[in-house]
């Protein structure tokens, strides 16, 4: 209720003071035009809402937004400071059902990225489709950047070997936040374990997430979809990701020690 009176009223600021304009204040499709007060009052509710449920993707993408702009920053930056990040940077790839070819992708070799991360879509039964738009992000670069990360969010979880039950997502949210500084990320990971009582959680996955999240090359900075027919192992090592301690074959099945 609370925050849906919120979006109305952001919805309702037709005008940026200071900001660049691409037409009433906007400055990308869907942007909603905010003041400090209102993300204040949005990321509180938003928290609230992610940790009462942490599958509520839409509060999470709010919080993600009224919340990051700093650490968004600086992944612009040191994506504008890798080659192959700035490309990202200049051609806007996306990752959509619409840009994907699916049906190549799993007829590449087993083993290669593309054919790991078709095969994930399918044993997890997600799609690149469910990502949040970017709406309160007031800098139509940053508004990109956050976009992408939602995007290679699942090809993050297809390098680290993680499922989509809560414990891959708190292993995947580890790594997110210390490769990248968002708070969401970092309030997701640091509450996503009371959630959970695994023991090996604590005692290999998390350190394992962090170890990796601090060694491994900036994970916004690779053009993902020119890396499809590269074998997955070798991407990791290019990437300096470990192969995970513990190996999943299914979504819901307990991991393999």
């Amino acid at each position: 209720g609370a925050i849906a009176l919120l979006l109305v009223s952001a919805r309702l600021r037709r005008t940026l003071p200071g900001g660049r304009s691409t037409g009433l204040g906007l400055l990308y499709p869907g942007h909603i035009p905010t003041s400090p007060l209102q993300k204040a009052l949005l990321a509180a509710g938003a928290a609230c809402m992610a940790l009462y449920d942490p599958y509520r993707h839409d509060m999470v993408a709010v919080l993600g937004e009224t919340t990051g702009h700093q650490a968004l920053q600086a992944l612009r930056d040191r994506m504008r400071r890798d080659p192959e990040g700035a490309q990202i940077l200049q051609e806007r790839p996306r990752i959509q059902l619409s840009t994907l070819d699916l049906s190549k992708l799993q007829t590449l070799p087993e083993g290669s990225f593309g054919w790991e991360y078709a095969r994930f879509l399918d044993v997890n039964r997600v799609s690149p489709d469910t990502r949040a738009p970017t709406r309160f992000v007031d800098d139509e670069e940053l508004a990109y950047v956050i976009q992408r990360y939602r995007e290679v969010h699942d090809l993050l979880h297809t390098l680290l070997g993680m499922p989509t039950n809560m414990l891959g997502e708190v292993v995947v949210k580890w790594f997110e936040a210390i490769q990248t500084g968002l708070p969401m990320c970092v309030l997701g990971a640091a509450f996503g374990p009371i959630r959970l009582s695994l023991k090996v959680l604590i005692s290999e996955l998390i350190p394992w997430a962090i170890q990796n999240g601090r060694n491994s090359r900036c994970v916004l900075s690779l053009y993902y979809e020119q890396r499809w027919e590269q074998p997955i192992g070798a991407l990791r090592e290019e990437l300096g990701i470990t192969a995970p301690p513990i190996v999943w074959t299914g979504r819901t099945q307990s991991p393999k020690l």
